[in-house]
């Protein structure tokens, strides 16, 4: 019996790579804040390269830009419209500013300079029905994100220069409609406006389809109800993301090895790791990059099973000991006299800013960071590499992992014992408060090596000799 459950999970996964590898996945993500005649917005940029990494993690060709003229986003557009002929998953994300006149939605190049209605018609904007309708028309899949939905920087002088002063100029993007096999989502409801979010940082929307949308084995309108929510909660219900679906199937931008054998036809959108072969070296690290730092057995276990001998199983293995045992003596050591409570209280955007760190205070966590072996760039600012090192601590201390602080996790971070120096890139830094713990972490080791972070975890955690030594 065991026998056949095993030979038919062997057909399952066999079905499901054959769809993995016959999968065609095309995006077109773009950022624009570096207006030239109107208000910049600083975090489309950001936002731009957070969600194309995102996608390319699951298996896209990202045709990707930030800041772009007419000219250029017509040439990414063209670029977009060639390769997305006929594939089985095409994602428009647009972040920056978006215009409705007449009812009809338009993006804004970062040289637009909109005086009328008639340069909104002729060209100086970029019409979105049109975009979609040109580029991924023949798509199987087509998925729409519109980070786009703030106020219309241009509309009195459209409404000023109009010559029946009746024309309809919206705050927001307006009401749009999907075709078949299509998602839309926008940022916030028609007419209304998003927000952008902390200069430096993703905007609420953003972040929310990046924390979900590629999530292993959840569906995308799943994973919109998720992104909704999180947004909701974030913003404290002053933004409420908008949508409208037209999906004839079940799409999954991250198919885990549980919903691979429960449909074992092939999906639209299903993205499956291969088990054998040297073509699916790269499927199976950007799986294990999805699950390293679960805090969650089964994610793990999945990855086992679906890749018995791979080249991460020591990893995962020392990872699922760790969660199992609990903090290694090592970690325990570092984290005595923390509240438990650091062990278990979840962390978001939403508990950092109720931290209320100014530049000075985000310096210093970097710097922090950084003297513990964790090493990442001292700007005040945290991008998305230091949410990566945030996680990288964050896993090594036992906390949950999520790269985002609360009051209990950054007061733990300020009672570690830091080795810190001055770096040409931060001459002015002031060495980082050297407060008193159980026991001291070693010198931060510097050292241009790659191994992957989930290391960490191997042999106990040993302060910033294991972050030094293990960072990517």
């Amino acid at each position: 019996m065991r026998t056949l459950t095993l030979l038919a999970s062997l057909m399952c996964m066999a079905l499901s790579v054959s769809a993995a590898k016959a999968d065609r996945r095309v995006a077109f993500v773009v950022g624009n804040g570096s207006y030239k005649n109107v208000a910049q917005l600083p975090n489309p940029p950001i936002d731009a390269k957070a969600m194309a990494a995102t996608l390319r993690n699951v298996g896209f060709e990202v045709i990707e830009g930030s800041n772009l003229s007419r000219d250029q986003m017509t040439e990414k557009l063209l670029d977009f419209g060639r390769k997305a002929q006929g594939s089985d998953v095409a994602v428009f994300y647009y972040a920056g500013h978006g215009i409705a006149v007449g009812g009809s939605n338009y993006l804004l190049p970062v040289d637009a300079d909109i005086k009328s209605e008639m340069d909104v018609k002729l060209g100086a904007a970029i019409n979105i029905d049109l975009t979609l309708e040109q580029t991924m028309g023949d798509a199987k899949v087509k998925l729409v994100f519109l980070d786009a939905c703030r106020d219309n920087p241009f509309a009195a002088k459209i409404k000023s220069n109009s010559a029946t002063r009746s024309v309809n100029v919206q705050s927001g993007l307006a009401e749009m409609k999907s075709g078949e096999g299509t998602l839309i989502a926008f940022a916030t409801g028609p007419g209304q406006t998003a927000l952008d979010g902390q200069e430096g940082n993703n905007s609420p929307f953003t972040r929310a389809l990046i924390d979900n949308i590629t999530k292993p084995g959840i569906e995308i309108q799943q994973a919109m109800t998720s992104v909704r929510a999180q947004v909701n909660e974030e913003t404290h219900k002053g933004q409420l993301p908008w949508g409208h679906t037209n999906l004839i199937g079940a799409v999954y931008l991250n198919q885990g090895p549980t919903t691979q054998v429960a449909n074992a036809a092939p999906t639209a959108a299903g993205i499956a790791p291969a088990a054998t072969g040297s073509n699916s070296d790269g499927v199976e690290l950007e799986y294990w990059r999805s699950v390293k730092e679960s805090n969650k057995p089964e994610e793990l276990n999945a990855y086992l099973s679906t890749y018995p001998n791979g080249q991460f199983k020591a990893l995962a293995l020392a990872r699922l000991a760790a969660i199992k045992s609990g903090p290694s003596t090592t970690t325990r050591n570092l984290n005595a006299g923390v509240d438990p409570a650091t062990f278990t209280d979840d962390s978001s955007q939403l508990t950092e800013d109720q931290i209320g760190l100014d530049k000075g205070q985000r310096r210093d966590v970097q710097r922090r960071l950084t003297g513990l072996g964790f090493d990442t760039k001292v700007t005040g600012a945290f991008s998305e590499d230091t949410r990566t090192v945030l996680k990288r601590w964050q896993a090594a201390r036992g906390y949950p992992s999520t790269g985002y602080l609360n009051k209990l996790q950054h007061k733990a971070l300020l009672s570690e014992i830091v080795a810190t120096t001055p770096t040409a890139s931060d001459e002015s830094a002031k060495p980082a408060r050297r407060a008193s713990a159980p026991a001291q972490s070693a010198p931060a080791q510097h050292r241009s090596g790659g191994g992957d972070p989930g290391a960490a975890f191997v042999g106990g955690v040993v302060g910033g000799m294991m972050g030094g030594m293990f960072r990517r």
